[in-house]
């Protein structure tokens, strides 16, 4: 399982603006730390016949709709064809991709989403990688702080994978889908193609292809 949860198994690189980051690690979560540093030295480099810069280290594609209501704080980047709705609330580190949607309320800190991922209504989404075509239902959340304090680890049924980490919410791969009102507990990884029915609370890895019903109940997967 441990090479299912690899960056490679997890997501498509031609579809975000972060390969360049992920491309240097091996588990999606070992980029958590240096997705501010690689928005600022990326936004420096944008053509800006495609990119304004708006504010310090906030940089927004000319083709990008963002409503005046919408708090962007940097460092951030908001891909090209990419929508953020009314009340959404950027607080950094945070990287939109194309054609993505941060909807109404929804709150992003130190995240990816990848090209179209949907996180429209009500979410939260804390150190965080969403991958193509992502999407999260209303209300649906990444929690990414143990109640504890104590460094998150990676359950799958082999292991406990420790990353060193206090914060670590949900990497969701290619094509996955969480249902409405969902919580994504500290150290979820989810592989690609996945269905999370509404209001299931989900911990550890979930395999490619599944449909997760509830905690601890795994259905077969989608033929």
């Amino acid at each position: 399982m441990l090479e299912e949860m690899k960056i490679t198994s997890l997501y498509d690189l031609n579809e975000t603006i972060a390969a360049g980051l992920l491309e240097q690690a091996e588990y999606p979560w070992e980029v958590l730390g240096e997705i501010g540093n690689f928005i600022r030295q990326l936004g420096a480099a944008l053509p800006q016949d495609k990119f304004e810069k708006r504010g310090e280290d906030v940089w927004v594609a000319k083709s990008a709709s963002v409503a005046p209501t919408a708090c962007l704080n940097g460092p951030c980047i908001v891909d090209e064809g990419a929508e953020v709705r009314h009340c959404a609330f950027v607080r950094g580190s945070a990287i939109i991709g194309k054609n993505a949607v941060v909807g109404n309320s929804t709150e992003l800190k130190n995240v990816i989403l990848f090209n179209r991922v949907q996180v429209p209504h009500y979410n939260y989404v804390g150190d965080s990688i969403l991958g193509f075509r992502a999407h999260m239902g209303a209300g649906s959340i990444t929690s990414n702080v143990k109640s504890d304090k104590t460094l998150v680890v990676v359950k799958t049924r082999e292991a406990l994978v420790e990353t060193g980490l206090k914060k670590f919410g949900a990497m969701l791969g290619d094509g996955v889908e969480v249902g409405c009102n969902s919580v994504l507990n500290p150290g979820t990884v989810i592989g690609r193609n996945t269905n999370i029915y509404p209001l299931s609370r989900v911990r550890g890895f979930i395999p490619a292809g599944s449909i997760y019903k509830e905690e601890g109940i795994l259905a077969d997967k989608k033929e």
